[in-house]
């Protein structure tokens, strides 16, 4: 007898059965979800930047708006040489416009690599959401370095070498993810110089998903291609540092030394999305090409989002919930163990239930540590102080003096939906039990 249609325990792939969605999606459709239903929600879940897309970027998409034809699967090649040679202003890097893959965002430009290079894929825990499901879809084995809050949630070289240590001749990815999301925090060029040469010493490729370089607090990102040039892959796109998630473009740039990975998911490419995009591809040259007016956008950026995050971190640190301020990005990674005992008290015992608890007591939606990769019983979780009009904020800017600091006042005016939501969040986490 035939299997029916609807019996997924027989025709689903074991490797996608009962997988859910991406936990920020889900978040972010249910916060829309609450919304509609006349719920006040504070939407510090799905980490999408609040700054709008920069005018000459926008504009630049409109006279583009026309263009239709399929364009190179690798990407258009005005756009490939740009971020070429963007990387090259940034961090010295040596591709040419030959050496870079332009896909519909950076997420599936990882999938791509992960389906293309048969080996282990190592990850720092915590880490976003995406990377150990897709290695999970395709069923590649991974390997998880747990990291702690005294080392900054970094890994180690040390760390690293003792997992080569490990069947040296084992082919292996590391991505490693910095500004880091969910932490907030990066790398010292120390750090990044002592991982490099343990990569190098054991042929570990290295995918530096820089998504959030450009948002640097003080603009001193490094790439850690510097220091090992033939091994790493860069990792980029449009959807942090330009406020254009939406716009789904993402960029890979690649040593020369692994064109033979680059051609291999080029061909994946052509057989699944095909191309990137036109429009989105042309107007991503005026991103990438940078200026004055880009530059002044990102200043303004970093500044509102290093005074927000380090204002949010003291007043969790002032109710006793474990938090670095961040040097990056637009998340935080707040440790509520030390309440764990009134929280107990509360029937809160992992980082879920504190989630779902404070959503349905304060409005505020978060994630818990445990989508990241950290240990269920864990009370970590990630906050993405996000939820505010960022145009307005980059307007507020541009009317302060150039010696003028952002002040708590100017971020209760442009940002009251985040300070709100931590106020809240403080008084609920430290209400007796």
């Amino acid at each position: 007898m035939a299997r029916p249609v609807n019996d997924p325990t027989s025709t689903l792939n074991p490797n996608v059965r009962g997988m859910g969605q991406s936990a920020t999606v889900a978040i972010n459709q249910h916060s829309n979800e609450l919304l509609a239903q006349g719920r006040e929600v504070f939407k510090l879940g799905l980490g999408q930047s609040p700054f709008p897309v920069p005018d000459s970027v926008v504009e630049a998409l409109r006279e583009n708006a026309h263009q239709k034809a399929y364009l190179d699967v690798a990407g258009l090649r005005e756009l490939r040489e740009t971020v070429a040679a963007y990387h090259h202003r940034a961090s010295g890097c040596a591709a040419g416009g030959e050496d870079v893959l332009v896909g519909p965002g950076s997420k599936e430009l990882m999938f791509l690599l992960q389906l293309a290079y048969d080996g282990d894929l190592l990850i720092p825990s915590p880490a976003w959401v995406s990377y150990v499901p897709q290695a999970r879809i395709i069923g590649r084995r991974v390997r998880t370095i747990h990291t702690d809050a005294s080392s900054r949630w970094n890994i180690s070289a040390a760390q690293l070498e003792a997992h080569c240590a490990d069947e040296p001749e084992r082919p292996r990815i590391l991505i490693l993810n910095y500004p880091n999301n969910p932490t907030g925090l990066t790398y010292t060029t120390e750090e990044l110089e002592a991982l490099a040469r343990v990569a190098q010493r054991h042929g570990v490729v290295l995918l530096s998903d820089e998504i959030y370089g450009e948002t640097h607090h003080r603009g001193l990102h490094e790439s850690i291609a510097r220091w090992y040039p033939e091994g790493t892959i860069i990792s980029s796109g449009l959807s942090k540092w330009c406020g254009a998630g939406g716009w789904r473009l993402g960029t890979f740039t690649f040593p020369e030394q692994l064109r033979w990975l680059r051609q291999a998911m080029t061909s994946v490419a052509s057989e699944t999305y095909t191309s990137t995009s036109a429009p989105i591809q042309y107007a991503a040259v005026r991103a990438f090409r940078g200026g004055a007016d880009i530059e002044a956008y990102l200043e303004a950026s970093r500044k509102v989002l290093a005074a927000l995050g380090n204002r949010i971190a003291s007043r969790l640190n002032d109710a006793e919930i474990a938090t670095h301020p961040p040097e990056g990005g637009f998340y935080l990674f707040p440790d509520f163990g030390s309440l764990r005992e009134p929280l107990l008290r509360r029937g809160i015992g992992d980082s879920a239930e504190l989630c779902r608890r404070a959503l349905g007591e304060t409005g505020v939606a978060f994630l818990p540590g445990s989508d990241f990769g950290r240990p269920v019983e864990e009370l970590t979780a990630r906050l993405a102080y996000v939820d505010f009009d960022g145009g307005a904020a980059l307007e507020g800017v541009s009317r302060l003096g150039p010696d003028d600091t952002i002040t708590a006042g100017f971020l209760q005016e442009y940002c009251p939906r985040v300070t709100t939501a931590v106020e809240r969040l403080c008084d609920w986490a430290v209400a007796p039990g």
